[in-house]
């Protein structure tokens, strides 16, 4: 994959993602993604976005202040 900043190679990754939804903020832990071998830009396939988002809408149900998801976790 390629950097859509820089164009350089992106590799395979795991990163930690934040959301600040307001009242709360969610933190996600063990993301894939692609992570630019020149600029350490981080990409999400579509799919990964959407997983973050709807881990993102179950936090904000719960309304917590601060919510620490794995991303593979079957809790979100």
């Amino acid at each position: 994959m390629k950097c859509i900043s820089c164009g350089a190679e992106a590799f395979s990754a795991t990163t930690t993602d934040v959301a600040d939804l307001g009242g709360c903020l969610v933190i996600v832990r063990n993301v894939p993604c692609h992570k630019c071998s020149e600029c350490s830009e981080i990409l999400y396939t579509g799919d990964v976005v959407k997983r973050l988002e709807e881990i993102a809408a179950a936090a904000k149900l719960a309304m917590n202040e601060v919510v620490i998801v794995d991303y593979n976790s079957k809790a979100a």
